[in-house]
């Protein structure tokens, strides 16, 4: 798929929300958009390499003013100055984001954190959500899966692509009650890995590993705080009729928040445990382990 370059960035500084909304309508045109929230400059050049490798049409990056754009991917990638990073201040700027840009696809996540979706080696996120779309399905479900450096001393960040592993069991469901108290039907809030073992360091808000972070965008639409969505059926694990395709964010966020929060960094001295396993940095991996469905994607 052709990535478009930026004709934003070669203008000098790079806007705010406002401007790249007023500027940027042909970047959001046509998808997939990948929208990158840079926290802090952990792993950005590896996290705007993984998805631009995945052929997302256009790669927007929230950033502020201090973090520069890679060398090498500021031609690729559309810059908007950003300073705030809270549940809501990030929901709110993707769904104002989406709404320019009605029909058009979008991924959401962070810096450190890598989109997997079924045989994504070999097939691009386009064809992935052509396939999605034809399934009659606006949003996908993926699983906030939790990387960690198997040795802290090495890595006290707790982030090392190198040596880096993941949780194989401990991941489960619950079913999910609407405003009403009435169970939500195909909708279910997942738990497990880090977020789970160190719950007693995460607020109760924050423990939860589903996200809807591949939607396709459409009038009214809003994303909210805890990355669902305002229509029920974007939030559904798959359709009534068969199961759909379900992807992961392999992330380090929950590692690297353990180990700079200083009231849980020193009560925890690893992240290993009995069901570690080296992550592979496949998709195959993933579906061994039960992690991504394929649904009918063959």
């Amino acid at each position: 798929m052709e990535q478009i370059r930026s004709p934003l960035n070669a203008a000098g500084a790079a806007p705010d929300l406002a401007g790249f909304l007023a500027r940027g309508r042909e970047v959001l045109r046509g998808g997939p958009v990948a929208l990158i929230f840079a926290e802090d400059g952990v792993e950005l050049a590896s996290t705007l390499a993984h998805h631009l490798a995945q052929g997302f049409r256009a790669l927007v990056l929230f950033a502020p003013d201090h973090l520069a754009v890679p060398e090498g991917l500021d031609a690729r990638v559309h810059r908007v100055r950003c300073d705030r990073f809270g549940a809501e201040d990030v929901a709110a700027t993707v769904t104002a984001v989406a709404r320019r840009a009605p029909g058009t696809w979008f991924y959401f996540g962070f810096n450190a954190e890598y989109l997997f979706y079924p045989y994504c080696e070999t097939r691009s996120v386009g064809e992935m959500l052509a396939f999605h779309t034809e399934e009659r399905r606006d949003a996908m479900l993926t699983y906030v899966v939790d990387l960690y450096a198997g040795d802290l001393g090495k890595a006290p960040s707790g982030v090392c692509r190198q040596n880096c592993y993941m949780d194989r069991s401990g991941y489960y469901a619950l079913e999910r009650m609407d405003a009403r108290g009435i169970r939500a039907e195909r909708q279910y809030d997942f738990y497990g890995g880090l977020r789970w073992r160190f719950e007693e360091h995460v607020p109760a808000t924050r423990r939860r590993i589903d996200r809807i972070a591949l939607f396709r965008a459409r009038p009214g639409l809003t994303l909210r705080a805890d990355h669902t969505f305002s229509d029920p059926e974007y939030n559904t694990v798959s359709c009534a009729w068969h199961h759909n395709l379900t992807g992961a964010v392999c992330s380090f966020r929950a590692a690297k928040a353990l180990k700079a929060n200083p009231g849980s960094s020193h009560q925890i001295p690893t992240f290993w445990w009995q069901n570690s396993v080296w992550f592979e940095w496949k998709s195959t991996q993933l579906l061994g382990l039960g992690l991504i469905e394929p649904g009918q994607w063959f």
